[in-house]
């Protein structure tokens, strides 16, 4: 079974300049990803999609390879990580290469770790799924959420306000680190969530979503806690 990691790292990222090749502890962000990928040992192929040079010839330092440079349709603000994903195995299917598996792994998430990522493959086999999306419990039920409404503050669902915590249905979002694909099934379905997804939970503590600078700092907190580091 041949399979292969895509990191998308588009360079125009806007909320934090230059996002995917900031220096977090020592290295660029976008180093965790290739590292994790590369010591899975999973993969016949760690790819970086990018549109970038300097995106590139860092990924290139770090193991990953770049193939070719992402097209200027896939890098505006509207492609998808789906048309991301499709051009890559379109463009390895005209050379003659073939995927039975695909992850795609995020640029952004210095918690992921070849651990999960193998876990996230055996589910992947083990179910019969198309996809493996690792997910995080939200810390507080969502049942309670409240909305605001020409300045007043409302519940969204009133029927919960005096509900046990512990009678609420556990919700789940996306860890927004890496998503695993059947690539017959992903190239018929052209998502990433597609039609038989099974989760691996991963807990609170291995997870930052990273969109702008107070993220950015969040997940330096985690990762010094994470990894016993000096404040």
């Amino acid at each position: 079974m041949r399979k292969i990691a895509i990191i998308p790292a588009r360079g125009g990222s806007k909320r934090i300049p230059r996002k995917n090749i900031k220096e977090f502890f020592g290295k660029p962000i976008i180093a965790y990803s290739i590292d994790a990928a590369l010591k899975s040992a999973l993969f016949d192929k760690v790819i970086v999609s990018t549109d970038d040079y300097e995106i590139a010839e860092i990924s290139k330092n770090y193991g990953a390879e770049v193939p070719f440079m992402r097209s200027e349709k896939n890098s505006n603000d509207f492609a998808t990580t789906a048309d991301v994903l499709l051009e890559v195995i379109e463009n390895f299917r005209y050379k003659g290469y073939e995927f039975d598996h695909l992850c795609c792994i995020y640029p952004t998430a210095p918690f992921i770790n070849s651990d999960h990522l193998k876990q996230g493959f055996d589910i992947l086999n083990s179910t019969g799924a198309d996809s493996v999306i690792p997910v995080v419990r939200f810390s507080y039920p969502i049942q309670r959420a409240f909305k605001i409404e020409n300045g007043r503050l409302l519940m969204i669902w009133p029927e919960n306000l005096n509900a046990r915590s512990q009678d609420l249905m556990p919700v789940y979002h996306d860890a927004g680190q890496f998503y695993w694909f059947k690539v017959e099934s992903f190239i018929k379905q052209k998502k990433l969530f597609m039609d038989y997804t099974v989760p691996i939970e991963i807990p609170e503590s291995e997870v930052q979503d990273i969109d702008n600078e107070e993220d950015w700092k969040i997940a330096e907190m985690k990762y010094k806690i994470n990894k016993n580091m000096d404040y």
